[in-house]
């Protein structure tokens, strides 16, 4: 099996078209220290290719919590919602002209936030922050938006 850039499942050279299925498999996933992924199921366990991340990040939305605190939600393209803050924090990858941001969804896995969701993402950073030192906030936790 494999995971495209694009966030298309292959399984055996063919496009996974059924969402149903890319939802209970994506469910299965797992990532190691060494970054390899991972299907396990309780009777096996297969390795995965991942070009870039096992997920994309196709919407988001900042809410507040009952405190009034801002959280940021994000919408992947398995239908699942994922909070960004402790649990699920944001990293700014690649460089200042090609930036790339990613958000940790479960058992070690990834969503990269695609073209649009990145720029949701910076218009809210600019409405709360100084350009050059760009970030957001989330359920307490804060978030660089500059790669290092």
């Amino acid at each position: 099996m494999r995971i495209a850039a694009d966030g298309t499942w292959f399984h055996e050279g063919g496009r996974i078209t059924r969402a149903a299925m890319v939802r209970a498999f994506s469910s299965l996933l797992t990532r190691d220290a060494a970054g390899r992924h991972w299907l396990v199921t309780p009777a096996e366990k297969l390795a995965i290719d991942v070009d870039d991340a096992a997920f994309i990040a196709t919407d988001m939305e900042v809410r507040a919590d009952a405190a009034g605190c801002p959280v940021i939600a994000f919408r992947l393209n398995t239908d699942d919602v994922v909070l960004a803050g402790p649990d699920h924090p944001l990293r700014a990858a690649g460089t200042h002209e090609v930036p790339a941001f990613y958000l940790a969804v479960r058992h070690g896995t990834e969503a990269r936030l695609n073209r649009s969701t990145y720029g949701q993402l910076i218009d809210h950073a600019l409405t709360l922050s100084d350009p050059d030192a760009l970030s957001v906030e989330s359920m307490g936790a804060r978030f660089s938006l500059l790669p290092a």
